[in-house]
């Protein structure tokens, strides 16, 4: 009886080696162009939570939980300005809202023939800008059955190594000139910018970037406080009156 059981523990502890593997291959992404890029924008990030009297406390927990940097922003924006708690996370809440889709298109690529639905739920957390593109671009040359340990390496790193960038450059952000803080800050959503471009299947997705773009300076002008949902809003409805006339004219001929 104790023979016939040695055939599943080596295949499991074979499971366990090759997930390993594929969990590291996820972590080694942490030496890449956008992880760079998104721990400069956690370099500005560190600066401003310091300027604006968060604790080191504060700001790594503030990474780690909800790792979203503008709405991390946002909430710094809202302690700042003296907004109250419901205030705060309805304004936090809002800002993330667009991460939603990115959940809705990125979970059915990660979910494999035996993923477990707690596993999708826990690594749904480190779904943001960077990991999203990162992730899309990369898990379709990753078997099925191994991309929620791809992704765990992926995304737990990202997480734990912009949460220990935060802890140090807030020892020392004294020493940088706020410019240099701002500049930072700049180049994650550039870097988002230009792989959501180069990355689009549709030229619909275009539509929605030129659009969103050239509304949100009017919208600013006439409701700062609601700019960017309002910008959604209306790039969103402007891109599907061109989905719309594309298909009509698709139709007709």
């Amino acid at each position: 009886m104790a023979d016939s059981g040695l055939p599943s523990e080596q295949a499991d502890i074979e499971d366990l080696k090759t997930r390993l593997s594929w969990f590291l291959s996820g972590a080694s992404l942490i030496i890449s162009v956008p992880a760079l890029i998104l721990m400069t924008a956690h370099v500005g990030f560190a600066g401003l939570a310091s300027e604006n009297g968060v604790s080191l406390a504060q700001a790594t927990f503030m990474v780690a939980a909800i790792w979203a940097l503008p709405a991390n922003i946002v909430l710094i924006g809202a302690i700042s300005g003296g907004y109250s708690l419901v205030g705060a996370a309805i304004a936090v809440a809002l800002s993330s809202i667009r991460l939603m889709p990115m959940v809705a298109a990125f979970v059915p690529e990660m979910r494999g023939p035996k993923t477990r639905r707690i596993a999708l739920f826990l690594l749904s957390h480190f779904i943001a800008v960077t990991a999203w593109v990162m992730g899309m671009e990369r898990l379709k040359h990753v078997p099925r059955n191994m991309r929620t340990s791809y992704f765990a390496g992926l995304g737990v790193t990202l997480t734990l190594t912009n949460t220990l960038v935060v802890a140090i450059v807030y020892f020392l952000s004294t020493d940088f000139p706020p410019i240099v803080f701002a500049a930072l800050f700049f180049l994650t959503p550039m870097y988002f910018l230009t792989s959501l471009w180069g990355s689009a299947r549709d030229r619909s997705i275009h539509v929605a970037m030129v659009s969103g773009l050239l509304l949100f300076p009017i919208i600013h002008q006439f409701a700062p406080t609601y700019d960017l949902l309002l910008t959604g809003l209306a790039g969103g409805a402007f891109t599907m009156v061109y989905v719309r006339w594309v298909r009509a004219r698709d139709e007709m001929s």
